[in-house]
Order: structure tokens, then C-alpha cells, then sequence
């Protein structure tokens, strides 16, 4: 690997305000020299606050919403300017990768666009076709998460920039078999039951609704199993009148509402099995890019049940750290929950099998030295080019 280089982030999502974006990318960032590091974000309540706990310069731009406006590509270019910056990375590639040509005559010379998925939505359509085009164009690398993603976006981008893999990664230190989710079955009431734990934002395309359908089927099997959903979101008061109104879901689904990220691996680690059954909708618009819900588990050592959409069984040893099921049939998401549920020899097998794989392959220590080649201008052969 060659040197690093002084590197500037322009990004819309940036911690304090929360979601799988803004902890991929502070996370990207955790592993680069604070010194060659300098930040241009949009602003959120804390930021002040959390940008004093970081040992590299954020500047905040005076808006909830960073758009390639002729103000922002003016606060940019005056930031790689006073920072010396060489290399430009845009934590979502759209729209703020339309700033990558002004900011090559500020002294950028290496320009790197992060897709997380639902640019895969874009090009489907013609007019966001277009723009993923024009963005592609002004960059030098532009990263996907998956092969799925990939094999969405490259029909259209391939031929304007280079392409290679850049997925999330999982802090193994902080999701690891040890995590004690005892606290957690307390406070729910979950005692020594078996428990189906989910964890995820709850909206249609994570599957919670065929958990919910299918659950009398595990209950046949296994009458004292608890399913824990853990989340907020559109759909969590479909989800709990579908739980008053049905006595049997009562007495064993548990929704606990949004938590803490610092809860979280105390949430996995309540549970017995993880699955969250996702599906893809609205033609393809709405699918699951990678699914990191089942790499943090896995890395919890649980085993998984994952759904079919986009990515996900990219995050999924079939058969080895867990399975991929239909997730449109509540009754093989049933059944396959039972199995596990069935066999806890088996099911810690295929726990420990997952922890290792995520050890290997999708820890930050692997996915940093990646990123660092690509700050460093290097990127390995696109194995799908």
C-alpha cells in the first residue's frame, strides 16, 4: 500500500443523527490518520457536542440537507483548498459526487463515490439513470456493497468509472459471543424461553408482518418460544394491533420500540435464533442491499434466517451459518425457525461458524484495509468487470 494521502469527506449522513449510513461512514473514518483527515457534513441536534469528541476537523455546513448547491461547492472547495487535500470521498455518491469536478481544480486529483444500495432504485428509472451516469463520469472509483448491487449498477456505470466492492463491516469487539443479553430477557419477561429475536427498522420490506404470520406455526412446535421484534418505524402500529388482537401472539411477541445503539448487541444476544425475512417491493425499487443486521448477529455467534432481497443472502453461509428462506411463505419461515429451535447443538454450530466467517471477512479490520487502498489510489481487479 502506498501513502495517504490528505483526504476530504463531503457528506450528508454524519453522526450524531443515526442510521446505517452515517455508522458505515464514521466508521470508514475511524480508521484514518486524524491528520490527514477534514469533514464537510450537513448539521443535526449534537453535532456541536460530537464533533468536540473527534481528534480530526468536521466543519458543518449551515443546513440539515448537503445538496451540490453552488454554496456547498464553494464550502468544499475552499475546504480541500485550506486542508491540501488530494483525494475527495463522497459518503453517498448521490448527488454530492456532482461536486467532483469542481473540487479537481482545488487540487483534487482522486475522486471516490460510496453506493449503499438504493442507488440500485435509481437506475432503474430513466431520469435517475442519467444523473448516476453523470455522477459516475466525474468520479474515479465508485464503491457497491454487494454483488447484487453491483450487477444493478454496473450496466450503467461500468463504463464511465472504475467499480469495486466497499461493503460495511462489523466491530467484532463490540458483537461478539460474550455479550450478555440477560438484562434484556429481564426486562422483557423473556425468562429461560426460547427466543426469535429481529432487529430492525420496522417497515415492510424487513419482514416482520411474516414473522407475525407465521409465528402460530413455531408455537405449534415450540409453545413457550418468545419472538422479540426490536425497532421502530411505519409499521409498528400495524404490527401491534395484529398482537392485541390475537391472544396467542400476546402471551409470546414482544416489540420493544426504538433502542439505544449501545443496546444493541444486548438485543442479539437475547435471543436464541435471528431472522428477519426480507422481500423486495415495489419492483425492485425497495430490496435489501446487504443486510448487516445478519453479519452483526452472526458475529453475536446466532444463528440466521434471512429472506431473499437483493444482498441478503450475500450476508448468509447457506446452510453453514444459517439459512435463506422464501419470504413470501410464512409457513417455510415457520418451519425453518422451528428447525433451529428443534436442534441447539446444531444451532450453536452454526453460531460459532458464523462468528468466524465475519472474523474473516467482515470485520472493520478488513473492510479499513480495503478503504485505505482506495484513499491510497489503489483498488484490487473487479472480480464481476
Amino acid at each position: 500500500m502506498g501513502p495517504l494521502t490528505r483526504v476530504l469527506v463531503v457528506t450528508n449522513d454524519f453522526p450524531p443523527r443515526q442510521g446505517g449510513i452515517q455508522t458505515f461512514v464514521a466508521a470508514l473514518l475511524d480508521r484514518v490518520p486524524a491528520a490527514d483527515l477534514a469533514v464537510l457534513a450537513s448539521t443535526s441536534s449534537g453535532a456541536a457536542e460530537h464533533d468536540a469528541t473527534l481528534p480530526y476537523r468536521v466543519v458543518r455546513a449551515r443546513t440539515s440537507m448537503l445538496l451540490p448547491t453552488p454554496g456547498t461547492a464553494r464550502a468544499a472547495r475552499e475546504l480541500a483548498l485550506d486542508h491540501g487535500a488530494q483525494t475527495v470521498v463522497f459518503g453517498a455518491a448521490a448527488p454530492l459526487g456532482l461536486l467532483a469536478p469542481g473540487l479537481r481544480r482545488a487540487g483534487v486529483t482522486h475522486s471516490i463515490g460510496i453506493t449503499h444500495g438504493h442507488e440500485t432504485g435509481w437506475v432503474a428509472v430513466p431520469g435517475g439513470r442519467q444523473l448516476m451516469q453523470r455522477i459516475a463520469s466525474g468520479l474515479d472509483v465508485v464503491t457497491y456493497i454487494s454483488r447484487y448491487t453491483h450487477d444493478r449498477l454496473a450496466p450503467a456505470l461500468a463504463s464511465r468509472t472504475a467499480m469495486t466492492q466497499l461493503s460495511p463491516g462489523v466491530d467484532v469487539d463490540r458483537f461478539h459471543p460474550g455479550v450478555d443479553g440477560s438484562e434484556v430477557r429481564a426486562e422483557h419477561g423473556l425468562g429461560e424461553a426460547p427466543v426469535v429475536v429481529c432487529v430492525s427498522r420496522l417497515v415492510p420490506r424487513k419482514g416482520q408482518d411474516v414473522l407475525l404470520a407465521g409465528w402460530p406455526q413455531v408455537l405449534a412446535r415450540h409453545p413457550g418460544a418468545r419472538l422479540l421484534l426490536v425497532g421502530s418505524g411505519p409499521l409498528e402500529g400495524e404490527l401491534r394491533r395484529r398482537v392485541a388482537a390475537d391472544a396467542g401472539l400476546q402471551r409470546s411477541v414482544v416489540l420493544t420500540g426504538g433502542v439505544d445503539p449501545s443496546r444493541l448487541p444486548a438485543h442479539y444476544a437475547a435471543g436464541d435464533v435471528f431472522a428477519m425475512p426480507c422481500r423486495t417491493r415495489r419492483a425492485g425499487l425497495d430490496v435489501e442491499g446487504l443486510g448487516m443486521v445478519f453479519l452483526e448477529a452472526a458475529a453475536c455467534a446466532r444463528p440466521v434466517v434471512a429472506g431473499t432481497s437483493g444482498g441478503a443472502p450475500e450476508a448468509v453461509r447457506d446452510g453453514v451459518s444459517g439459512h435463506v428462506v422464501d419470504p413470501r411463505s410464512p409457513g417455510q419461515v415457520a418451519a425453518t425457525i422451528a428447525d433451529l429451535l428443534d436442534d441447539p447443538v446444531r444451532s450453536r454450530a452454526m453460531g460459532a461458524a458464523g462468528r468466524a466467517w465475519v472474523e474473516q471477512r467482515w470485520s472493520w479490520t478488513t473492510i479499513a484495509a480495503g478503504f485505505q487502498g482506495l484513499l491510497a489510489g489503489q483498488r484490487e481487479a473487479d472480480e464481476d468487470a
